[in-house]
């Protein structure tokens, strides 16, 4: 199988290797992960210590989830049985103990791990015995002796199930028991956690409970008190109980990889614990593994990155990463050079609301991608429950890769296997918006109170989090990625990260457009901005917003493209790459000075178009600033390049237009994976030149920033029946992209989440696919061309204004005769290159075209 354990110290393996039963084995380690066979709720309020394991940060809810064992629906009986005892003596209510029936809603090991809620059974901090709820006549013990073992057992009695909660002293003796009859088999079969808990939260699980109309499952926020315990020899046993030794999670947990232009870049993310030996990267060849790299974990991200030159990428090739004694394996494909068609895979806003996103994973597997791209919030701030750690560092660091291995759970399967580009973006850094302002240190204004007071600290542009914590963030998703273009980092030290990646002969600029990006409220301050929206009436966006000195990607990424545009090497085709869409593709209903009640907006029918919405200027959206994004646009034109992003969490495909309509690339937005803001397009009058048969919501519009774009299709939410609807009505999705190499033709589609791409008639959101060319991408309906080339298909092609001397574009000539276009009247110079040599040929004179 892919990971395999060798001896792992510390992990508490089951003691017989093929048996159910189970049985702890914590060895003499202080570290905060316990091993591959659980999962800690969360992990930094936990560890091993002594030869034991610790809840040592008290909180509500906190619990440990054993992935390796389940009670499964055979009948039979089982036992569960605990060593405790208290860290501190208790002095606010609480319970600990054990749990049985552990189960999302999803019915995946991994959601019932993270989300499962079951049938809790223990004591209080008063000494009291409970199963499943607190009954004055149930026995009391007291919990102030040095160490108590709890066994909990359950046998069948007709269709429900009897149990028996027994407290031994440390010699053995028996101190109290309580039993409850009756109890649904609901309650046994599932999941064991262990559980220790300040505050009496429900002790029956409410699985039939709605969620909540946002979708938003909330868990044990509140850290404090001092309710501690700790826990040794944990044991299940009985013929009720079923091993599942391939749902063990680390001390390799998954591997990231790009490859481009003969180097393979690798990294592992790795489990925190104690003083880690390096990681070996090693290869097959024949029969044996040899090592060819060796690479230190980082200090807080638990990384190990692999650089390796000269790789054979004509062929695939098998490797293994090894790390404390165990291996996890997957292959490096060869580069699909000659493949026909090159496929993409895009993601974005991976909330845990519908984790582990099994229905995606399969769907991408269907689809077969090339390449995987997860353009953005690969984690939020809520993933998991427990609200997040901002301080103190190392466990600010374990809140985050918590979240980070939670997204890598559910597709660490396809990235071991498949190159994947990740970027960052504002949840990844705990920001609902981050302007980052060139890396500076946000400010927070502490005049202000509550909610405001928050908003501020985003307000001011720059970083929350410590620099090393955004390095940390930055390392676990980017450090795999090609050798950024200028390693130069931004202020504060914090590095960068946008780069090139050749692969399949299609060229990548990954774009970092939030780094750079300026802060609206200090910009333009007239406009009053709060959370990225303007709140005084007389700003208009479209006018005011266009502030002198903004920048949306630096002078660092505009040169960066502009020299991208001009490199051909290898490449058939262009696509840039970034966190979000540079354009505001959304609507509210007025005066939509802050977009608060976007989760809160019914959801209408497919057909349902609502009046009263209008465009809005969201300064968190990259149609703002609109200088540097036009510029930023300019160069994309100038590779005829397509544009992928995410973040919005509303599908879509539009044509930017830069002076005009459609005279600017293609961009893909990508529905989000999981979506909690299900942010909607209903213009309040039709699109212009909008295809017949399209919905109202197409065509060629003024978004909120003054920004000319056609748009030509939209998954806005929508009534669904389709469990469950909290999670499909907002309509969550990936996109795939198509690249054919022979045509140069791009087929863009966006898919629902729910439908099975594998069956026939399987069909995508409305309105897609969408398929172009590459020169629609800005160049395909310009109104002048020059006098036809006599240049061979493939030959590179730079056309240069006289006047200027601006270079307006590079791209391999399309086809014979090809007559280049160009924006203007005047005079022309192209540059033809081939086999290394290039002709230059001037004075071409532009020509009216219609149509």
């Amino acid at each position: 199988m892919a990971i395999s354990r060798r001896n792992f110290v510390g992990t508490g393996l089951a003691a017989a290797a093929h048996a159910a039963d189970f049985k702890s084995n914590w060895q003499n380690l202080t570290q905060p992960w316990l091993g591959p066979d659980y999962w800690a709720n969360p992990i930094q309020d936990w560890r091993l210590a002594g030869g034991r394991l610790e809840c040592w940060v008290s909180g509500a809810e906190r619990s440990v989830f054993l992935l390796t064992r389940a009670a499964g629906a055979q009948s039979g009986d089982l036992t569960v049985s605990v060593n405790i005892g208290a860290i501190d003596k208790p002095s606010r209510q609480g319970y600990v103990g054990v749990r049985t029936g552990v189960k999302g809603r999803f019915s995946d090991y991994r959601d019932d791990a993270v989300w499962g809620e079951g049938l809790s059974s223990g004591l209080t901090a008063a000494g009291q015995l409970f199963i499943g709820d607190l009954r004055a006549d149930a026995p009391k013990i007291d919990v102030s002796l040095t160490e108590l073992r709890l066994q909990l057992t359950a046998r069948p009695e007709g269709s429900t199930y009897f149990l028996q909660l027994t407290v031994r002293n440390a010699q053995g003796q028996t101190l109290a028991t309580h039993t409850r009859a009756g109890i649904d088999k609901d309650l046994v079969e599932g999941g064991f956690a262990l559980v220790c808990s300040a505050g009496l939260d429900p002790l029956f699980p409410n699985r039939n409970a709605p969620l909540p109309p946002n979708g938003q499952q909330r868990r044990g926020e509140n850290r404090g008190g001092n309710f501690r315990f700790w826990f040794r020899d944990w044991a299940v046993t009985g013929s009720k109980v079923n091993a599942h030794p391939d749902r063990a999670y680390g001390p390799i947990f998954f591997t990231l990889h790009t490859l481009s232009r003969r180097v393979l870049k690798l990294t592992a993310q790795l489990a925190p614990v104690a003083n880690p030996a390096p990681a070996q990267l090693q290869v097959r060849r024949g029969n044996s593994w040899r090592t060819i790299a060796s690479a230190p974990v980082d200090p807080l991200a638990r990384t190990a990155t692999f650089r390796v030159t000269d790789w054979d990428d004509t062929r695939d090739t098998p490797y293994r990463v090894t790390f404390a004694n165990t291996s996890y394996d997957g292959t490096i494909r060869r580069d699909p050079s000659q493949k026909p068609k090159i496929v993409i895979g895009a993601l974005t806003c991976c909330n845990d609301f519908g984790f582990p996103h099994s229905d995606v994973a399969r769907n991408l597997e269907h689809h077969q991608p090339d390449l995987l791209l997860f353009t953005g919030d690969q984690i939020y701030e809520r993933v998991g429950g427990f609200a997040i750690q901002m301080d103190p560092l190392p466990e600010a660091t374990l809140d985050y890769l918590r979240k980070w291995l939670i997204w890598g759970w559910g597709f660490h399967h396809l990235t071991r296997n498949i190159p994947t580009v990740c970027m960052p973006d504002d949840h990844d850094v705990y920001h609902g918006n981050i302007w980052g302002a060139a890396g500076k240190r946000a400010k927070l204004n502490d005049s202000l109170t509550g909610p405001a007071r928050n908003k501020s600290w985003q307000d001011s542009g720059g970083y929350k989090m410590p620099a090393e914590w955004v390095n940390m963030v930055q390392r676990t998703q980017t450090s795999h990625l090609p050798d950024p273009v200028d390693p130069t980092p931004v202020q504060q030290n914090i590095g960068v990260y946008y780069t090139s990646l050749l692969y399949g002969g299609v060229s990548f600029a990954i774009i970092e457009d939030r780094k750079w990006k300026s802060a609206p409220a200090p910009t333009i301050p007239m406009a009053k901005i709060e959370n990225g929206w303007a709140q005084n009436p007389a700003y208009k966006a479209a006018v005011d917003g266009d502030a002198p000195g903004a920048e949306l990607l630096g002078a660092r990424q505009i040169t960066f493209l502009d020299k991208w545009a001009e490199d051909w090497a290898g490449a058939f085709i262009k696509v840039a790459v970034s966190q979000t869409l540079w354009a505001n593709l959304c609507t509210l209903p007025a005066p939509a000075n802050n977009d608060d009640v976007t989760p809160k907006l019914p959801i209408l029918t497919a057909d349902a178009h609502p009046a009263g919405e209008i465009p809005v200027a969201d300064h968190d959206s990259n149609g703002w600033p609109q200088t540097p994004r036009t510029r930023a646009l300019r160069s994309l034109r100038k590779a005829a390049a397509f544009h992928i992003g995410g973040d919005q969490h509303l599908g879509s495909t539009i044509q930017y237009g830069i002076d005009t309509w459609n005279d600017g690339p293609f961009a893909l937005c990508t529905p989000a994976v999981s979506n909690i803001w299900p942010r909607r397009w209903y213009p309040p009058v039709d699109g212009r030149n909008r295809p017949e048969g399209a919905p109202r919501y197409c065509g060629e519009f003024t978004e909120g920033f003054g920004n000319k774009i056609t748009v030509h299709a939209v998954a806005n939410p929508r009534q669904t029946t389709t469990f469950p609807p909290t999670l499909h009505s907002r309509v969550p999705g990936y996109g795939i992209v198509e690249l054919d190499r022979a045509t140069k033709r791009i087929t863009i589609t966006n898919w629902p989440r729910h439908v099975d791409a594998s069956q026939p008639g399987a069909k995508p959101f409305d309105g897609w696919p969408v398929t172009i060319h590459q020169l629609d991408n800005g160049l395909s309906r310009t109104g002048w061309r020059l006098p036809a080339l006599d240049a061979a298909p493939g030959t590179l092609l730079q056309v240069v204004t006289e006047a200027s001397k601006e270079v307006l574009y590079t791209i391999p000539v399309p086809e014979p005769n090809f007559r280049a276009p160009v924006f203007a009247e005047g005079r022309y110079t192209v540059r033809l290159t081939t086999a290394g040599r290039t002709t230059e040929r001037t004075a071409l004179t532009a020509e009216r075209v219609s149509g």
